[in-house]
């Protein structure tokens, strides 16, 4: 099914087709149906692959901007469907949600399908608050106020009851990691054999789990509950993003509480019925800085640089976003939703950067990581990344905008933005992982947790 892939991420439409065809070919074993509508009545699609007894849900796009776990799902149904052992054998059933995001995923879709370089990714990347991302907006929401994603995944887990619930992510430059709501042993070692045999680092470093139990490299587990709370709530980039990082700010969770809100987390919900849940993340781009387990007896430095950084580039992206309002067409609600998009991104540097800093060096628990080179690496990237993400949304909110005003805007817009890319390149030199490669790595890592957790193998 997916052995003639291009170089390129397939589009949601392609996906679904594909998957319909595939059910259509084996109709005994596998099926396709509708679980929930999107907030723009964009349907959610469930293939299952199996008849057995015990449930293995498998959730791509939690991130619109990450898409390769669409081409994974598919990957891993040809590979149930032709290995008996996968699912009769196992007493398992396979059900893969094939993009959690749709509205955000096809707003992404827009540019060039191949993208060969950070920057033409980050020029046309489209990420939402995390209010607005169905993996992770119940942990910030109200229970009463769900957003329609995200009550179809929850009824969806609570039907299933999934012994193992894996989430598809990517991380756009770096490595390839596990998180885990529940540790599976031996899962470091298949993470590291698979990684080496696609030429992907293992990432060390990441500040995702800084504060989370390392049960190997690569592999992190959340803290029991009553331990030490997570750095991090259970999103693809919760503190390097800090619109992703709820818990960082009391406002975001309604009961000003990050424990309240990691409870009622997508990723815990499993939990409820005796499963657990695991994050696999693969790289769009290498970088092999966030592999470098050198110690950094003194951090402290670099993390001022780092906080100094962010904030300088936030108040660059305040001004652009000012003098992008100023030349732009009355606001339609695409437009105003964008606006609202980069305002938040500026607007929550300098809190994040001022979190960095506090960091060292005895802010890590017994158990975890001391910080090393490659969480320096890991926190460098999230620092250029996110005012890229901002700057291109500003430019795509710019494109096509007529008159000389906004041409100025826009030409000072790309200018920035190009200056920004070219360091990112410069101080982490990324190289492309072909999208094939991708989808065998993540596969094969979320078979290794699969036979380790569930099959017992």
């Amino acid at each position: 099914m997916t052995s003639a892939m291009a170089d390129a991420y397939p589009s949601v439409a392609g996906v679904v087709a594909t998957a319909a065809a595939f059910a259509a070919f084996h109709p005994g074993l596998c099926t396709l149906r509708v679980v929930g509508r999107s907030r723009s009545g964009r349907p959610l699609h469930l293939l299952t692959v199996g008849r057995g007894r015990r449930n293995v849900l498998v959730v791509a796009g939690p991130h619109s901007d990450e898409r390769v776990g669409a081409a994974t799902a598919l990957r891993l149904a040809e590979q149930v469907a032709h290995n008996p052992l996968l699912h009769s054998g196992a007493d398992v059933s396979w059900h893969l949600l094939l993009c959690l995001d749709p509205d955000g995923a096809v707003r992404h879709e827009a540019g060039p399908v191949i993208r060969r370089t950070p920057a033409a990714h980050f020029r046309h990347a489209y990420r939402p608050p995390p209010e607005e991302q169905p993996e992770w907006a119940p942990s910030i929401r109200a229970p009463e106020a769900q957003l329609p994603e995200s009550q179809a995944l929850i009824d969806l887990i609570d039907e299933l009851r999934p012994v193992l619930q894996c989430s598809l992510h990517a991380n756009d430059l770096g490595g390839c990691w596990v998180q885990l709501t529940r540790d599976i042993p031996g899962l470091a070692e298949a993470l590291g054999k698979s990684a080496a045999e696609h030429d992907v680092p293992v990432q060390t470093g990441t500040y995702d789990a800084l504060r989370w139990t390392v049960s190997g490299p690569g592999v992190y587990v959340l803290p029991e509950p009553g331990g030490t709370a997570p750095a991090a709530a259970p999103s693809a980039e919760p503190a390097a993003d800090p619109v992703e990082n709820p818990a960082a700010d009391p406002e975001a969770d309604p009961a000003a509480d990050p424990a309240v809100g990691l409870a009622r987390s997508t990723w815990l919900r499993p939990h409820r019925h005796g499963g657990m849940t695991a994050l696999f993340e693969v790289p769009m781009w290498t970088a092999r800085t966030v592999a470098d387990p050198a110690s950094c007896p003194d951090p402290a430095p670099q993390l001022a640089r780092i906080g100094r950084q962010l904030r300088g580039h936030a108040s660059r992206v305040e001004v652009l976003l000012a003098e992008a309002r100023a030349v732009l067409p009355a606001a339609s609600p695409e437009r105003a939703h964008l606006l609202r998009v980069v305002a938040k991104l500026a607007a929550a540097c300098p809190q994040v950067a001022a979190e960095w800093e506090r960091l060292p060096p005895d802010a890590l628990p017994p158990g975890t990581l001391p910080l090393t080179a490659a969480h320096v690496a890991a926190l460098d990237i999230a620092a250029r990344r996110i005012p890229l993400r901002a700057a291109g949304t500003l430019l795509r909110l710019l494109d096509g905008c007529p008159g000389p005003a906004a041409a100025e805007v826009r030409a000072a817009a790309g200018q920035q933005f190009t200056r920004w890319a070219d360091a990112l390149a410069a101080g982490h030199d990324p190289v492309w992982v072909p999208v094939e490669q991708q989808v065998r790595l993540q596969a094969a890592a979320v078979l290794a947790a699969f036979r380790l957790a569930v099959a017992g193998e």
